[in-house]
């Protein structure tokens, strides 16, 4: 079945991730060989904005890149997957935030060196008038907030729901400053290390997102099942059983496709299909492979 795309923007970090591939990682004061290694541009809602576009769609990130020559890394990727980004602060000349990330290949599991954008918070009125304007017109369709530019994400918050747009949170992990923007979700689709003051366990995460009337939450836990609360009801969804190869960037790239399948099919529903995306990038090194994958396959059957 066909369906219109829909414009998104995605409101959070961008990184420059350095991604290696290893047997096993070094131990103290040893020096690795990687089998593979890859540059790509990262975060939580620029790996988002990325899955949400190649299924389909319209994104926009805005974020903060500046200047420095590393950026170029970044933005020839983000060209390449179609994914129009807005710089918050395009005169910055420090370098941007950079993740190295060293990934096991037997198990797919991944340790990851960062910066945030702690360094890099750009103020409210940086927002360019256009994409305030985009949403009062409503030329975009849902948003995405994944808290590391809280107060960008504050006042695009309050836009978007004044203006009736679905705003989707990303609770990769509790940040300073989330109370603000929380009260204006429809969706929060949280981590198992997502962990408000005072609410180390998931039941008692239900309970604080939900004294905020959040009709929608999620809780996902890697390959375990996810668990819902959807106005009143409860329960887990199954994901996919699969062997990994990379687990980076997933639960980002199951952020984008819930973004698109959120349009047209229920809030179980959306879990259920954003799921089988995640776990499927899964199967290939890096976070843009999966993709690659895909298109070779459309190209067969063509």
């Amino acid at each position: 079945m066909l369906h219109t795309p829909a414009h998104g923007l995605f409101v959070g970090l961008i990184t420059l991730d350095l991604l290696y591939l290893v047997t096993e990682l070094p131990n103290r004061n040893q020096k690795v060989v990687a089998l593979d290694s890859l540059t790509a541009a990262g975060g939580p809602a620029t790996n988002a904005a990325v899955a949400f576009k190649h299924l389909g769609n319209q994104a926009t990130l805005l974020g903060v890149m500046g200047c420095h020559a590393m950026t170029s890394c970044v933005v020839t990727d983000l060209q390449q997957c179609g994914v129009t980004f807005v710089d918050l602060q395009p005169d910055r000349a420090e370098p941007l935030p950079t993740s190295s990330i060293i990934v096991t290949q037997a198990t797919g599991d991944r340790a990851v060196v960062s910066l945030n954008a702690s360094k890099s918070q750009a103020q409210a009125d940086a927002i360019p008038g256009s994409i305030l304007t985009d949403l009062e017109h409503h030329s975009i369709q849902v948003v995405l907030i994944d808290g590391h530019q809280i107060e960008v994400g504050h006042t695009i918050a309050q836009r978007a729901r004044a203006a009736g747009i679905p705003i989707v949170i990303d609770g990769g992990s509790w940040k300073p400053g989330f109370e603000q923007v929380l009260p204006y979700a429809d969706y929060v689709i949280c981590s198992a290390n997502f962990h408000p003051p005072g609410c180390p366990t998931p039941d008692q995460v239900f309970h604080y997102l939900s004294k905020l009337q959040i009709p929608y939450i999620a809780i996902t836990q890697g390959d375990r099942p996810i668990q819902f609360l959807s106005q009143g009801e409860s329960g887990f969804i199954p994901v996919p059983s699969v062997t990994p190869i990379d687990t980076l960037g997933a639960g980002d790239i199951f952020h984008g496709a819930f973004c698109h399948f959120i349009q047209y099919t229920s809030f179980k529903a959306a879990l259920t299909q954003a799921a089988t995306i995640a776990a499927h990038s899964c199967q290939f090194f890096g976070t843009r492979q999966w993709m690659k994958e895909e298109r070779i396959k459309e190209k067969d059957k063509g």
